[in-house]
């Protein structure tokens, strides 16, 4: 019953970009104006992995949104983009290049006029709606799901935690969020799948969120359920919190936990957990801290049948306004030779161990 109900309020999103009959008078120009805003920024970073991997790569096969090479100064992430603020129409379009974005979209299923090549630069492109205390969205945004962002200087840590590359960063489909008051507000999504822009296969799916923020605590409780893989259901639910215990003292935690039906096979099961702590030193010195396990029994994830653990350290200075340095030490286990080593084979394929030691220092100049 689902799509019936949203359809008119998805029209009404889709109708609200037809031309005006009626001319847009001068008074009208600088309120549309004053709600329009320019964006972006440059992600430089540097990377060194103590496993000097042989094939240049950091972190999981289809992972490493942040430092995915190792000895080389890259750029992460150079994005920018354009908004307008609804009023009751607004639109969003952001547009993204460099090692990020490319991992980003590895897992779009390939078919005509989809798959990676098609939306590789593309971080956001929705349009939106809102009248009273709903806001209705459509089209490639932001998943509802996590604590990190892909934009880095908005995160604690430089590099992104094993929940945050391991769950979607974007989303294709509707959202509707609806605020109850200053602190409350929920969402349900209409979604293509698990963070998909093409479909694979004919199914959809729903997300949901009930979310908190009061003056010291946040939080958000997030859902997940649709099919995916050869068409078995999955169920996903992740927790999200953040308590500011002092001025300069916050801590935020997370939890995953789901489940993917397999055809012929048992359902797999996952879960995870991870603890943030950030101090601020100064006015533009912070020290962060994060550790983490992900358990993935089965490799239904994470592509390897392990649990992984991690632990980070970030040093975060602002010596100047829209300008953020991260330098950053991180260690990473597996119960599976899952890093890519120094070593390669007879043959030349790169061997694997079971930890990788990172040192990374990052730069993000954004407006």
């Amino acid at each position: 019953m689902l799509p019936t109900s949203v359809s008119p309020l998805l029209s009404a999103v889709l109708l609200s970009q037809a031309p005006s009959p009626e001319p847009t008078s001068d008074a009208d120009s600088p309120g549309m104006l004053s709600r329009l805003k320019v964006e972006g920024g440059v992600d430089v970073y540097y990377a060194r992995n103590l496993n000097r991997p042989s094939d240049g790569a950091n972190f999981l096969s289809g992972t490493g949104t942040t430092a995915r090479r190792d000895n080389e100064v890259s750029i992460n992430l150079a994005s920018l983009g354009v908004s307008l603020a609804p009023a009751p129409v607004g639109f969003k379009v952001l547009l993204g290049f460099g090692t990020g974005i490319e991992v980003l979209h590895q897992a779009e299923p390939a078919a005509p006029s989809v798959g990676p090549a098609v939306w590789r630069h593309l971080q956001q492109a929705t349009v939106s709606y809102a009248t009273g205390p709903l806001t209705l969205e459509a089209g490639v945004y932001p998943s509802h799901i996590g604590l990190e962002s892909f934009q880095s200087q908005l995160n604690w840590s430089y590099t992104r935690s094993w929940m945050g590359e391991l769950s979607p960063y974007y989303q294709s489909g509707l959202k509707g969020t609806w605020a109850f008051g200053d602190t409350w507000s929920a969402q349900l999504h209409l979604l293509n799948g698990w963070q998909t822009i093409g479909e694979n296969n004919r199914g959809k799916a729903l997300g949901t969120q009930v979310a908190y923020a009061g003056p010291r605590l946040s939080a958000a409780f997030n859902t997940f359920i649709g099919e995916e893989g050869d068409g078995g259901l999955r169920l996903f639910a992740d927790v999200v919190a953040t308590w500011k215990v002092a001025r300069d003292f916050a801590l935020a935690a997370t939890a995953d936990v789901g489940r993917q039906a397999r055809s012929g096979q048992a359902a797999a099961l996952w879960y995870a957990a991870g603890l943030n702590a950030r101090v601020q030193l100064t006015e533009s010195v912070a020290l962060a801290a994060r550790v983490e396990a992900y358990r993935d029994a089965e490799g239904v994830i994470s592509g390897a049948s392990q649990t992984l653990a991690g632990g980070t350290l970030t040093l975060e200075m602002k010596p100047a306004e829209h300008l953020v340095l991260k330098l950053e030490a991180r260690h990473d286990t597996s119960s599976a030779e899952v890093f890519t080593g120094r070593v390669t084979s007879v043959d030349g394929a790169p061997t694997f161990e079971d930890s990788e030691t990172l040192g990374v220092l990052g730069a993000v100049a954004y407006f």
